[in-house]
């Protein structure tokens, strides 16, 4: 027998020989034939193979395919020069009618049905370790002296004809201050599935228990590790499963055909990656491209200055733009809150400052397909209501969102009303956005900038966003130009020393994110022209959609509609006019917005962030 301990440098064709010689005491091929590409192996009735091979190419996250044989051939030029698919991996699984009957050393005893019989040879993950290690990453199952951990999810593939089963993923320990480098090493190698389709908490997979594999070993994460989950060739196995073909041969997980090629003919995946931390509890990170996140940096740029010299500048924190929307980028179903009435002595007391800025949110989220609904002061509905037709009508939205309202009757209603029979484990919904909405003080009042009380006016919507905080799955956003804007709590202390009357008027309820602008309406123009930034970001998409399924290439019918432009924005501030919701600074019924007017100020940052 051959121990492991040289098995690394060994050459593939060499290896290949040692296994068909059945002279091996290794239970998987992990660190094997170190940066060769290794392949899982799906073998199945020729009638078969078009259907599966269009499969493969509808999920190439999981199942990219290497090479597909003619039937009954055993060998595969195009991958190594002298091999044998019946001999050449380490152990194969027989399967009959979707159940595996067997594990075999060897298949020449099933020559003759292979001879009707097509192989398919699909790249693996084990391709990858030599370019982590490179990178200084551990792997820690190498470490373990173990198989990789192997994951069923609760992620669909797309389907083709009789093929159909859902993602199986492996797993990888890496420690948090590495999972940029991580991400960069194996998003090259899409041969080797490439980058990972999720990045923190199991469950947002289906997955229940990291101990429980359900191929392979359990590997232990060290402290400060993190998981990392790609895409897996065993997908191809539980597809080979549920389709219950007659008979059908598989590598037995961890047990790959190596082969001759090299892993350095890289194709880079939509620029270079970066990773960022958008929740805590769950855990969950994103991925997005170098030029997306820069182009939302910029949009966050541009909306920081300060044309009311309110000294916002000291409340900016950058970097929120961009975390605050892929966590949107993420959410299924969005709450939006809007409504300032600073104007106490008019009615409405509604500035209008928000709504568009709330409406521009809500037309990129229909576009994304999310639920989206709105929650508003019970006096304020009709106004809010007439506000979301006119939307419509002037083809911001592409159809009316339902209008909520909220009251607190009982100390969990804020519970009830944010999740299914105030079940924390099923919320309504995953993402609040509070865009120039009033916030309450630290003394539980509501002021407006000139320290005027407006409680009476306010229904109590943050208890919203303090019972966000404790619903794990829940993030929030708080978007203000002011301080005294729901949300605004993380940057309270900066409010207070440098924003006029700031320490009476300061929020004190947070949000996961503060975006910060000039004019909150500006906030809510970047958050939608972020969000498509995002849509169009390949690397983005590929992890929103766990790599199985075809790129959503973005569609321009679809999307130009959906961004705010000068012309919508300025018939939707007439429309605000005529219902007498007025100007924040000023109260005039003019075209301009907290004093400043819509042309050549409002129009020209809307065209800029465009």
């Amino acid at each position: 027998m051959l121990l492991t301990g040289g098995l690394k440098s060994l050459l593939p064709h060499v290896l290949r020989r040692v296994i068909r010689c059945n002279r091996l005491s290794i239970s998987n091929t992990s660190g094997m034939a170190e940066g060769y590409k290794q392949a899982n192996v799906v073998i199945l009735h020729k009638s078969l193979a078009d259907d599966f091979e269009k499969f493969c190419h509808a999920n190439n996250g999981p199942l990219p395919l290497l090479y597909r044989s003619q039937p009954g051939d055993w060998k595969c030029p195009s991958l190594s020069s002298d091999s044998d698919i019946r001999t050449d991996c380490l152990q194969y699984r027989k399967y009959e009618h979707g159940a595996c009957t067997g594990s075999l050393k060897s298949l020449k005893e099933y020559s003759e049905q292979l001879k009707d019989m097509v192989t398919f040879y699909l790249g693996c993950s084990f391709s990858f370790e030599k370019a982590l290690q490179k990178a200084g990453i551990p792997i820690r199952n190498v470490e373990q002296k173990c198989n990789v951990s192997m994951y069923k999810t609760s992620v669909p593939c797309h389907s083709i004809s009789m093929f159909h089963c859902n993602l199986v993923v492996t797993m990888r320990p890496i420690p948090e201050s590495k999972l940029g480098a991580a991400v960069l090493a194996t998003s090259e190698l899409k041969e080797a599935h490439g980058a990972p389709i999720h990045i923190g908490d199991p469950g947002l997979l289906g997955i229940q228990d990291l101990s429980k594999p359900d191929y392979g070993d359990p590997v232990h994460l060290h402290p400060g590790d993190i998981p990392v989950f790609w895409a897996c060739g065993v997908t191809g196995v539980e597809a080979i499963i549920n389709c219950r073909t007659p008979l059908a041969f598989t590598h037995s997980p961890g047990c790959m055909f190596i082969t001759d090629l090299k892993n350095d003919n890289v194709r880079p995946l939509g620029g270079v990656p970066q990773v960022h931390c958008i929740s805590q509890d769950p855990l969950h990170f994103s991925i997005v491209s170098a030029e997306a996140a820069q182009k939302i940096k910029t949009l966050e740029t541009l909306i920081g200055i300060d044309p009311g010299e309110r000294g916002i500048r000291h409340l900016r924190r950058p970097g929120e733009l961009l975390r605050a929307c892929l966590a949107l980028s993420h959410a299924g179903s969005v709450l939006i809150t809007t409504g300032f009435p600073t104007h106490f002595t008019h009615q409405p007391p509604e500035e209008n400052d928000g709504p568009p800025g709330a409406l521009a949110i809500a037309a990129v989220l229909q576009a994304l397909e999310k639920q989206v609904a709105m929650v508003t002061d019970q006096r304020a509905m009709d106004l809010n209501k007439k506000i979301i037709e006119e939307a419509v009508q002037l083809g911001i939205l592409k159809k009316p969102i339902p209008l909520l309202s909220y009251q607190r009757e009982s100390a969990d209603s804020a519970l009830m009303f944010l999740c299914e029979s105030g079940n924390p484990e099923r919320p309504r919904f995953d993402h609040l956005v509070a865009i120039e909405r009033a916030g309450m003080a630290a003394d539980g009042n509501y002021y407006n900038a000139r320290k005027v009380n407006i409680k009476h006016l306010v229904d109590p919507i943050d208890e919203l966003f303090l019972a966000a905080q404790t619903i794990p799955g829940i993030t929030t956003t708080g978007v203000g130009d002011g301080g005294n804007e729901l949300g605004m709590g993380k940057v309270k202390d900066a409010v207070k020393k440098h924003i006029k009357n700031g320490d009476v008027i300061a929020c004190d309820v947070e949000a996961d994110f503060t975006v910060v602008a000039g004019v909150s309406n500006w906030g809510g123009y970047a958050i939608a022209c972020a969000l498509h930034v995002l849509r169009c970001c390949e690397l983005h998409d590929r992890y929103l959609r766990r790599a199985v399924g075809f790129p959503r290439a973005p569609s321009q019918r679809l999307w130009l509609p959906a961004l705010p432009s000068v012309a919508k924005e300025e018939k939707l501030l007439k429309a605000l006019v005529q219902l007498e919701v007025r100007s924040g600074k000023t109260a005039s019924l003019e075209m301009e917005v907290d004093g400043l007017p819509f042309y050549n100020t409002h129009s020209l940052m809307i065209e800029k962030l465009l």
